[in-house]
């Protein structure tokens, strides 16, 4: 294996595009992601031992969420496990690319535990609602549900539109012109659906009633990025049925 520093060089210049990231994943977790990638290429990991350590971190803090009674140590230490998931996350993808070593396995892999992941961080926080919180009401146990629904439907319906874009893409001849410009408007615009900013509300565990309430304003703003990204989504599809 090669040193660590000449795979962060390389690694730096193997990113992807930057259009349709946040902030926060643009400058705190792919360079996060870029020195464990560089990491597991000098400790001769593949990517899909690096994606199964993601889902090690991330599944034991959610774990964790449902098991555990809420307190500010139990906040700190979901957060990390699932900010450190997160980051072996991007990880995996950036050890892919520098390597060669990605396949279709690799990305079935990755998406499953992605999904894995959405169910059962909502599932975990409705486990503890009923067990731990001591609601106002028991209206407050259809919020996780809610969010549930929305993150799914997020998941799906962006997945579907980048296999379908992908299919039109190789039916159609190329287009010409240079690519878009990378906004920075819309980097911080998408920071409130940024899967590490939802991971913040974590930090607030230790205090039930400003957890429920960051989680159900990060509810509220996930379902209305849901509804913007859906009519998004659809008349880029239409588009390129047109076109």
């Amino acid at each position: 294996m090669g040193s660590t520093g000449t795979a962060l060089r390389e690694l730096r210049g193997a990113q992807k595009s930057s259009k349709g990231v946040s902030l926060y994943s643009r400058y705190v977790n792919r360079p996060a992601g870029r020195l464990l990638a560089a990491g597991a290429y000098h400790m001769g990991l593949t990517p899909n031992q690096v994606t199964l350590i993601s889902a090690a971190f991330t599944f034991t803090a959610i774990a964790a969420v449902a098991l555990l009674e809420p307190s500010w140590w139990l906040g700190v230490a979901v957060y990390g496990g699932l900010a450190i998931g997160f980051a072996f996350d991007s990880a995996d993808g950036q050890l892919a690319r520098l390597t060669g070593r990605g396949g279709p396995d690799g990305e079935w892999l990755d998406h499953v535990v992605d999904c894995a992941k959405m169910i059962l961080v909502h599932s975990a926080v409705l486990i503890s609602f009923h067990r731990f919180d001591g609601l106002p009401g028991e209206g407050w146990l259809l919020l996780p549900l809610g969010f549930l629904f929305v993150a799914v439907l997020t998941f799906c319906a962006g997945l579907l539109r980048e296999q379908l874009g992908k299919a039109a893409a190789r039916a159609a001849p190329a287009a010409d012109g240079a690519a878009a410009p990378v906004s920075r408007v819309r980097a911080v615009a998408l920071l409130p659906a940024d899967y590490g900013v939802f991971c913040l509300v974590f930090l607030l565990v230790g205090a039930p009633g400003a957890f429920r309430a960051g989680y159900a304003v990060l509810a509220a703003v996930h379902a209305l990025f849901l509804v913007a990204f859906l009519v998004k989504w659809f008349r880029e599809l239409k588009a390129l049925r047109a076109g």
